[in-house]
């Protein structure tokens, strides 16, 4: 399996996880630096075209 290009390392793909969830992998670099976890609750809003997602806070 060859590497990725530096510049495509954050090019992600949809997945679908059945009954109308799509998906979609964070790349492990990010997910490190902001310290979030395995099941860790988020909140996903859209902002203009764009998808913003910021950690949950109780």
């Amino acid at each position: 399996m060859t590497r990725r290009k530096l510049e495509e390392k954050n090019i992600r793909k949809l997945g679908k996880a059945g009954g109308g969830t799509i998906t979609v992998s964070l790349p492990i670099e990010i997910v490190r630096e902001l310290k979030w976890k395995s099941k860790q609750k988020v909140v996903v809003k859209k902002k203009g075209s764009s998808v913003v997602i910021t950690d949950w806070k109780e």
